[in-house]
C-alpha cells in the first residue's frame, strides 16, 4: 500500500511540477514534513538533511522527464539553459553540507517564510502584469546573461538546503525580470532544474541523506507525470499558471511557518 501511495503521489508531482517548471520539490517537502517524520503516518525521515536529500532525488527524476518532453517540443531556450544550468552547480554542492546544521523546525520556519515572500511577488505579477501566450521566443528576443547566470549560483545554492530544484525562483526570474514568455520559462526552467538537482543529489547521495524506497517509489511516478505535465501546459494560459504555483506556494508557506513555529 506504501508503495502505491508512493507511485500515486509521484505521479501528482510530476504533473503539478512540469506544468508550472518548478521541480516538485514544493509538493514533496511539505508531504515529507507533516506526514513522513516523526509523529507522520509513516516515520521515514528523522533529520531535515534526509528530507530535503530525498526530495531532490524526486526533483531530479521529475525535471529529467520534463525537460526531455520539453526538448522535444523545441520550448527548451538552450543559450539561457545551459550557462544558468552550469551557474546553479557550485551553490547545489554547497547547500548539501549546510543543511546538516538545520533542524526539522528550522527547516520548516526558513522555508515557509522563503515560499511566502515568493507566493506574494508571484500572484502580484500574475494578476497585474501582461502574459502572451506563446510557446516560441520572438526573432529578436534579448536578454541579460550576467544577470541570469548571478542569480542561478545563488538558486543552486538554496535549492539544495530546501530540496526544491530552484523552479520557484527561476520560473518568476525568467518572466520578470529577463522578459521570458511563460512558457518558454517553464520548460528552460525544467532543463536547468535537471542539472542542478543533479549537482544536489550527486552531495546528498555522497552524505548519505536519502532515504531509497520513498525516493524511488515517487520518482516513477513523478518521471509519468511530467510527460502528462508537459502535454497539458501547451493548452493551460500563461497566467493560470503563475496563480496555480502561487496559491499553492503561500498554502504550504503558511503550513511550514505555523509548524516551524511551534517546534
Amino acid at each position: 500500500m506504501e508503495f502505491i501511495l508512493f507511485l500515486l503521489m509521484g505521479a501528482g508531482v510530476g504533473v503539478f511540477g512540469s506544468l508550472v517548471g518548478v521541480g516538485g520539490g514544493l509538493i514533496c517537502v511539505p508531504v515529507f514534513i507533516f506526514f513522513l517524520s516523526a509523529g507522520g503516518i509513516y516515520p521515514y525521515f528523522s533529520t531535515a538533511a534526509q528530507i530535503t536529500g530525498t526530495s531532490l532525488v524526486i526533483v531530479l527524476a521529475n525535471s529529467l522527464s520534463g525537460a526531455l518532453a520539453y526538448v522535444r517540443q523545441k520550448r527548451v531556450f538552450f543559450h539561457a539553459a545551459i550557462p544558468f544550468a552550469l551557474a546553479t552547480l557550485p551553490g547545489a554542492f554547497l547547500g548539501s553540507y549546510i543543511v546538516d546544521r538545520f533542524s526539522v523546525g528550522m527547516l520548516n520556519l526558513y522555508y515557509g517564510i522563503f515560499m511566502g515572500c515568493m507566493a506574494v511577488i508571484m500572484y502580484w505579477n500574475a494578476t497585474h502584469a501582461k502574459h502572451t501566450d506563446v510557446l516560441e521566443l520572438p526573432k529578436n528576443f534579448r536578454y541579460n546573461r550576467k544577470i541570469g547566470i548571478a542569480a542561478s549560483m545563488g538558486v543552486g545554492f538554496l535549492s539544495s538546503i530546501f530540496g526544491v530544484g530552484g523552479g520557484i525562483i527561476h520560473v518568476p526570474l525568467m518572466v520578470y525580470l529577463l522578459n521570458f514568455p511563460v512558457h518558454i520559462a517553464t520548460a528552460t526552467s525544467c532543463f536547468i532544474l535537471a542539472v542542478s538537482a543533479l549537482g544536489g543529489v550527486a552531495t546528498h547521495v555522497f552524505l548519505n541523506h536519502v532515504i531509497w524506497i520513498p525516493a524511488l517509489c515517487i520518482s516513477i511516478g513523478a518521471a509519468i507525470g511530467a510527460q502528462i505535465g508537459a502535454r497539458i501546459s501547451r493548452k493551460t494560459r500563461s497566467r493560470t499558471i503563475l496563480v496555480l504555483l502561487a496559491a499553492a506556494m503561500l498554502f504550504v508557506s503558511i503550513r511550514l511557518i505555523l509548524s516551524g513555529s511551534t517546534s
